[in-house]
């Protein structure tokens, strides 16, 4: 399960802004800042938080830990950050 916290993470670990995750992504912008609240999260379609996923691993982020586990993400890769 990917959480609000772990998409913030991602793009700050990435260097990316929530218009540049939202390009990149094909989900808006509005969404993003929606996802990334506390409330969010529930309330997301499967397929938004597929995209924003699939978009953040390809970039290199590696989503660890669970909802008990205190989740994370690692950094494998710069080379998809422009």
């Amino acid at each position: 399960m990917l959480t609000c916290d772990q998409i913030r993470m991602s793009r700050a670990a990435l260097g990316w802004s929530i218009a540049k995750l939202s390009e990149k992504s094909s989900v808006s912008v509005s969404t993003i800042k929606r996802l990334e609240s506390q409330e969010g999260i529930s309330k997301a379609t499967e397929a938004n938080l597929r995209l924003i996923r699939e978009t953040l691993q390809a970039a290199g982020i590696e989503f660890i830990g669970d909802a008990g586990d205190g989740p994370g993400v690692r950094l494998w890769s710069k080379s998809n950050q422009s």
